[in-house]
């Protein structure tokens, strides 16, 4: 799940917030889930994300075993859900 907030400070910086809560499993898996988020983060949203927005990703337990390039191309496809939602 990913939410969007625009911050209207001027600033083009792109800030990603990610929670993983511990219904999703202990701390080895949590960890885990947060090392292959951040990857995905860092390859997805400098060029499908929104300057001056703040993100907030929040994990689901497929995430733990999603295949890496399908989870590159759910977060691409979430970010285009929300600029069209935008508009």
């Amino acid at each position: 799940m990913l939410v969007k907030r625009r911050r209207d400070d001027g600033s083009a910086d792109i800030r990603v917030g990610l929670t993983v809560t511990k219904k999703l499993g202990g701390a080895v898996v949590r960890n885990r889930m947060k090392r292959r988020l951040r990857e995905v983060c860092r390859a997805v949203f400098p060029d499908h994300g929104e300057a001056g927005c703040d993100y907030v990703l929040i994990a689901r337990p497929a995430a733990e075993t999603r295949v890496f390039v399908l989870l590159l191309d759910d977060l691409k496809r979430a970010l285009l859900t929300l600029a069209h939602a935008a508009t």
